[in-house]
């Protein structure tokens, strides 16, 4: 943990908000990570997804200041790392780039979301900070502001962190409802389409567990992973472009599946996911087959990586009632290679960022 603080002086400072008493005004808002249900890499491809948001969030505290400086603290961050702090600039930046009367501002930072864990603690940073600053300015949080924060947002972490995103993130993290997914339709990338899509595997008896591996990764990389996985895509390249095809029909099924409530064949569905993103998109890693496979052994109905890959995170769908036997397999699995034991998360489908006070 690390109160550490950074101070960047930003261009064209204005003047800071206030109440009628003078008093500088302080907002707090919340902003969750999310989970992917399925439909991955799919995102700047054109393609579908279905995301949701979850109750690990990221709180943003932002008060007004006098002068044009931005100072920044995190919880927890680690204090040799500052890149974390690109993403607040971005945010401001672009948000300044709107024609928003961003002032100076002093943001402290906390956050449940594991960090690089592929539960996206990036764009519940951005998306907490973005509507804290909408908060502090006043501006009505309606589906058309929650779009344009979430796409300020993606161009944060694109243009300014060097992070080639889709997008996926950043608007379940705004438009994320509690009990629903996320169908996101990215066709046309420049508005994507969105459908709420209830959930109710908590009614049914069934739980969401997301294991985090401990394998950590990060989607800024330059050179490799992630990035040229997107190049591959760009070029052609037949193997990937077969991965989100196929993925693009297993969401369109998984939503057909939702609805009849069909889980068996939901989970079917997730498990093929994985299967092409290891074997198509090669994106998995040992720590990731093996909880999913564990998990499939113990009865899950289906598992599957979420995120980016190269590490991060599973979800597994399960009967509630297996759940406490599936961690325990897993984290046996674990013990008997010598591993780090897993983090585990039982998730719901939860509400988009908000402001908490005033």
């Amino acid at each position: 943990m690390s109160g550490r603080g950074t101070a960047v002086t930003l261009d064209e400072p204005a003047g800071r908000p206030t109440r009628q008493d003078g008093a500088v005004v302080t907002v707090v808002a919340r902003a969750p990570g999310r989970v992917n249900l399925i439909g991955e890499h799919t995102d700047y491809n054109g393609g579908l997804c279905l995301p949701f948001a979850i109750q690990l969030a990221t709180t943003a505290t932002v008060t007004a200041r006098t002068d044009d400086q931005l100072r920044m603290t995190s919880a927890e961050a680690n204090p040799a790392d500052t890149t974390w702090q690109a993403y607040v600039v971005g945010v401001v930046a672009e948000l300044r780039g709107l024609g928003w009367q961003v002032p100076g501002l002093d943001i402290a930072l906390t956050s449940t979301v594991p960090l690089g864990g592929g539960l996206s603690s990036s764009a519940a940073l951005e998306c907490s900070v973005a509507t804290a600053i909408a908060g502090l300015l006043g501006v009505p949080l309606d589906d058309r502001a929650r779009r344009t924060l979430a796409d300020a947002c993606r161009r944060a972490e694109t243009d300014h962190v060097g992070a080639p995103t889709g997008g996926m993130d950043q608007l379940v993290s705004m438009l994320g409802a509690a009990g629903h997914a996320l169908l996101i339709d990215f066709a046309d990338p420049a508005t994507p389409a969105t459908t709420p899509v209830a959930l109710p595997v908590t009614a049914d008896g069934l739980a969401l567990l997301v294991t985090d591996t401990r394998v950590r990764h990060s989607l800024a990389d330059g050179d490799g992973g992630y990035g040229q996985r997107r190049r591959e895509c760009a070029t052609g390249d037949a193997r990937r472009l077969r991965h989100v095809a196929t993925e693009n029909d297993r969401v369109r099924a998984a939503v057909a599946a939702i609805g009849e409530r069909d889980w068996r064949e939901l989970g079917l569905l997730m498990t093929a996911s994985h299967t092409s993103l290891r074997e198509d998109y090669e994106v998995s890693v040992p720590q990731l087959d093996l909880v999913v496979d564990t998990a499939l052994s113990r009865g899950a109905m289906g598992s599957r990586m979420t995120g980016g890959g190269f590490g991060g995170c599973t979800i597994t769908l399960v009967a509630a009632d297996e759940v406490v036997a599936a961690r325990a397999a897993v984290d046996a699995a674990y013990r008997e290679r010598g591993w780090a034991a897993p983090v585990h998360h039982v998730v719901e489908p939860g509400p988009g960022a908000r402001v908490l006070s005033p």
